[in-house]
């Protein structure tokens, strides 16, 4: 399947981006080492995923054209 991924925030500026496409994804598990693969660094930080603009606690199940998206800590004030 084909997701199109977003990354905000200290991800974006590692992945030197602030979104990419990934084709024929199986699961989220393969969408998540993929974008590890592609960015290392990404190891080292803590980041919450959203699917369609909802966060989501547990590994997500995901589709065809789903958006995900890594988000790091954030506060507000």
């Amino acid at each position: 399947m084909n997701i199109y991924v977003m990354f905000f925030g200290v991800l974006a500026e590692v992945a030197n981006t602030g979104s990419k496409h990934y084709r024929n994804i199986k699961s989220f598990s393969d969408l998540k080492y993929r974008v590890e693969d592609d960015f290392p660094e990404f190891i080292h930080y803590y980041y919450r995923i959203a699917v369609n603009n909802v966060i989501v606690h547990e590994e997500p199940e995901i589709k065809e054209g789903d958006r995900v998206i890594f988000l790091p800590p954030f506060a507000g004030g």
